[in-house]
């Protein structure tokens, strides 16, 4: 078993000396908080924290593993959640302060799901303004001088503070895939529908997906598994099995697996490192990788997401606008001032190039096992440049729902982080996730 401090355990490694008693769920509480009291202060990754709540509920969970009782596979293991999660005993405030100690009535699907498999809820990890385009104060665990990435900027930068091992996200653009590949942790958003939304802020009910931050494969994959369920009330949720993800990422893929490059029209933004960089991946898997050029209409794709994304932010977050516009950033007026000139042709016919992006997206994982693409055009921004990252490689996959994973696999010129993103086929998350394996694997 590993000699690590409990606050630096993989989520795996924690719950199963949680399970065979080397550890209590206490212990791993108390580590992580005086981890958080240690560095929080230049990190600034939480938005809420009541320490006697996380230590009650590490309390109940090691008696019930002392009486005997059924644990869950997250028993004892504390996760923090982007704070635009309900949770009925702390605030969610959005990151705005509009919401400032809004407290739900009840908490979402997800919280649910985690209390079901006995995971401790630390707090509330700090999000961009409504998880849109303003920055938080959070700041990357490599460099402070530079962003964590948005919108779940505060659940990147804990897991990679060594904060705690598990965090959840958001992701209706890049807000998973980006902020891991810039903190260097493992990012993964399932496919749409696989995890419920009900209890989360609606930015778009077309393109809001959830996802997952951990620091292994593993990890991530754990966690999906235990917030992963059909939900009726959440439109987009579907009611056949999920894909088994932990089973996935531990699987060894039977034949090596075959990936897609696709040469993209907006590849110009990637920068020089990156370049180089997946230059030497590709070479080095060889005729692993069939190298595509993209369709024409890809470019066009981020203009797609984007309409649909503006648009439907303004319609279900009217009341907000409309009431509280003294209290919007100037970073977000301007951004919602263009999206209400969004005509609903414009909108209607985004969604209808959405379905067939994802139809063409589904049909040809037929032939390969995986997508091989940037997490991000390179190293986190500075925080100074008041944004928190350009989202275009991950924007086309959102927008189909496919699973997408970032794997912390590469260095950039000022030593930050940069992710290698692995694109799967729709449902098939534990497929692409067992090429995930075999991908690190390779690269060990």
């Amino acid at each position: 078993m590993s000699d690590l401090p409990p606050h630096g355990l993989s989520a795996v490694e924690a719950a199963q000396k949680i399970r065979e008693g080397w550890l209590t769920s206490v212990e791993l509480v108390q580590s992580c908080l005086d981890r958080i009291e240690q560095t929080n202060g230049q990190l600034n990754a939480w938005a809420h924290l009541d320490k006697d709540y996380a230590l009650a509920q590490a309390k109940a969970m090691d008696n019930i593993k002392m009486h005997g009782r059924a644990m869950g596979s997250l028993h004892g293991v504390p996760v923090g959640l982007k704070d635009i999660i309900d949770t009925k005993e702390l605030p969610t405030q959005c990151g705005t302060n509009i919401h400032k100690d809004r407290q739900p009535e009840a908490d979402a699907t997800i919280v649910n799901c985690l209390r079901e498999e006995g995971a401790v809820i630390l707090g509330k990890t700090k999000t961009t303004e409504l998880a849109f385009v303003h920055p938080t104060d959070t700041s990357n665990p490599h460099n402070p001088q530079h962003s964590p990435g948005g919108s779940s900027s505060g659940s990147a930068a804990a897991v990679a503070g060594y904060h705690v091992p598990l965090a959840i996200g958001t992701q209706t653009n890049g807000s998973v895939i980006r902020p891991a590949s810039y903190c260097g942790t493992y990012g993964f958003k399932p496919s749409r529908g696989v995890i419920s939304r009900t209890g989360l802020l609606q930015t778009s009910n077309s393109l809001d997906q959830v996802g997952v931050f951990g620091r292994t494969l593993e990890d991530v994959a754990l966690l999906s598994d235990a917030i992963g369920c059909y939900d009726p009330k959440d439109e987009k949720s579907f009611p056949t099995p999920r894909p088994k993800m932990l089973a996935g990422a531990q699987e060894e893929a039977g034949v090596e697996p075959d990936f897609a490059w696709f040469d993209l029209p907006f590849a110009e933004r990637l920068s020089q490192d990156s370049k180089e960089g997946f230059e030497e991946v590709i070479s080095a898997l060889g005729d692993r990788v069939t190298r595509i050029e993209a369709p024409k209409n890809f470019l066009e794709l981020l203009d797609t997401q984007r309409i649909i994304h503006e648009y439907e932010i303004c319609h279900q977050q009217a009341d907000i606008f409309d009431n509280h516009w003294d209290k919007i950033s100037n970073t977000l007026k301007p951004v919602i001032e263009r999206a209400r000139n969004i005509s609903k042709d414009e909108y209607e016919y985004a969604l209808d190039v959405m379905g067939q992006t994802q139809t063409f997206l589904k049909d040809f994982f037929l032939d390969y096992d995986a997508i091989i693409t940037p997490s991000s055009t390179g190293e986190a921004p500075l925080i100074s440049s008041g944004h928190t990252g350009d989202p275009a490689f991950c924007t086309l996959w959102t927008l189909a729902g496919m699973p997408c994973v970032s794997l912390p696999l590469m260095i950039g010129s000022n030593g930050l982080p940069i992710g290698i993103q692995l694109v799967g086929g729709y449902e098939e998350d534990n497929r692409l996730l067992r090429t995930a394996n075999w991908l690190l694997t390779e690269f060990k």
